[in-house]
């Protein structure tokens, strides 16, 4: 029965990785193609809405089977991570109305399914019985407040990333204008397809652009302070469950180190936007270098030794 599941859900997770593949690539061309990027943006919005549902059975029966939460190896936590990326993004998606974020935020789903997929061994993709120093409700807490802190800051960075790929990292002053100066423009907007006005397009485009840019600032702002809790509580639960297993709260492994790291860039983010009243570039900055701050501290350490984290090795 066991074998079964196993097969079921690693050829639904290949349907998956199928489906972002084809929405990365609608979503690209209706970037390109702007007589069609309704539909295209449409259909791409759809298969995510259908990749999402299938991650969530694929972790609810994996549950279900072994009979405790689906985070229990380097396999599950990259299909926990990808549920909940494509999650907060549809979310996202809802309330901005952009299909910029699906162009960027897409193909990252899609190589982390890839890599979960195409890399890992047969074996780490199975599920088996968890020993006694893993059957601990902190270990749980543990492991999903941190993966959800990866998701909602790995989006939130993401868009300091867009922030400075559209500002062509230049400074630029977005107090120009404000909320209803732009009325044809709601949240997001895709600055380069408008209604007709009765203004000249270069100043739609460029007032687009600074709505845009704002837009992307305010987002980021928001999902990077929803995720930042998320993160301390995850190292918090993580501590008291260390202490439990080995003995002591911190012990400097690698992936506490750059835990610790993480969490001291994006409260520099956060501390600089509160208390210094930074915005555009500046945070942007720093919340771009918080994007690749977790991918190593998530993946990366993986690489450098083994550490007490041994579930997550590639070995």
């Amino acid at each position: 029965m066991i074998m079964n599941w196993n097969y079921i859900q690693n050829f639904l997770s290949n349907i998956v990785f199928g489906i972002l593949l084809f929405t990365t690539i609608f979503y690209w061309v209706s970037l390109l193609f702007l007589k069609e990027k309704n539909r295209l943006s449409q259909i791409g919005k759809i298969s995510s809405f259908c990749a999402n549902i299938l991650l969530f059975f694929i972790l609810c029966s994996r549950w279900i089977v072994a009979g405790y939460f689906p985070l229990s190896n380097l396999y599950e936590s990259l299909l926990f991570l990808t549920w909940a990326l494509l999650t907060i993004y549809l979310y996202v998606e809802f309330k901005t109305k952009s299909k910029l974020i699906g162009a960027v935020l897409i193909p990252v789903t899609l190589f982390i399914i890839g890599f979960a997929n195409l890399t890992l061994s047969a074996d780490m993709q199975k599920s088996s019985p968890l020993v006694p120093a893993l059957q601990s409700n902190w270990l749980m807490m543990h492991v999903s407040m941190m993966i959800l802190s990866y998701a909602t800051l790995i989006i939130g960075s993401l868009l300091c990333l867009l922030f400075l790929v559209i500002s062509r990292a230049q400074d630029v002053d977005l107090k120009v204008i404000d909320k209803s100066s732009v009325p044809v423009y709601n949240i997001i907007v895709d600055y380069y397809e408008n209604p007709m006005l009765s203004i000249p397009s270069s100043k739609v485009v460029e007032l687009g652009k600074i709505k845009l840019l704002q837009s992307l600032d305010n987002w980021s702002y928001r999902i990077i302070g929803l995720g930042f809790p998320f993160l301390t509580i995850g190292i918090i639960s993580g501590g008291v469950w260390a202490n439990e297993a080995w003995g002591s709260y911190w012990s400097w492994d690698p992936k506490e180190t750059w835990a610790l790291i993480t969490w001291i860039i994006f409260a520099t983010y956060l501390h600089s936007r509160i208390t210094k009243g930074w915005e555009g570039k500046k945070t942007a900055i720093i919340g771009s270098i918080g994007f690749f701050v977790i991918w190593v501290c998530y993946l990366g350490v993986n690489f450098l030794g083994k550490g007490l984290h041994s579930y997550g090795w590639l070995s």
